[in-house]
């Protein structure tokens, strides 16, 4: 394990998804599970975009593409991935992220929509605009 500090710029990361500042101070620190992303949609870029719907999975607690087809927790809308986060090189590692839980969402922005199933999911911690 390494613990020594350090510094990334993603150039990409577009925030322009978040609606307003309000949640922005209130995210909470978490662990996506990069099996469960794919590349060509999630990162095609080296990097998780910020924006991403994500749902916890259940067995281990890891977060996770929102799939409203999934059986494994990530059917149910929890939150989205505040900034960007590399990927890492294999889908073994699994990098940690900050979710954002509370406040606006321009839908339109997203990099991933998100269908009515899961707005209902998030109704009153969530607003769309």
């Amino acid at each position: 394990m390494e613990l020594s500090i350090k510094t990334q710029t993603f150039g990409n990361d577009d925030q322009s998804w978040l609606g307003s500042e309000h949640g922005t101070q209130a995210t909470e620190t978490i662990v996506l599970d990069t099996s469960t992303f794919t590349p060509g949609t999630h990162y095609p870029e080296g990097f998780f975009k910020s924006g991403i719907p994500l749902g916890q999975i259940t067995a281990g607690g890891k977060y996770g593409p929102y799939s409203a087809g999934a059986s494994d927790g990530r059917e149910t809308l929890v939150g989205f991935l505040y900034a960007a986060v590399a990927a890492p090189a294999v889908n073994t590692v699994d990098p940690a992220g900050a979710l954002f839980t509370h406040g606006k969402v321009r839908e339109s922005r997203l990099p991933v929509s998100v269908d009515a199933a899961g707005k209902t999911d998030v109704a009153g911690s969530i607003r769309f605009v």
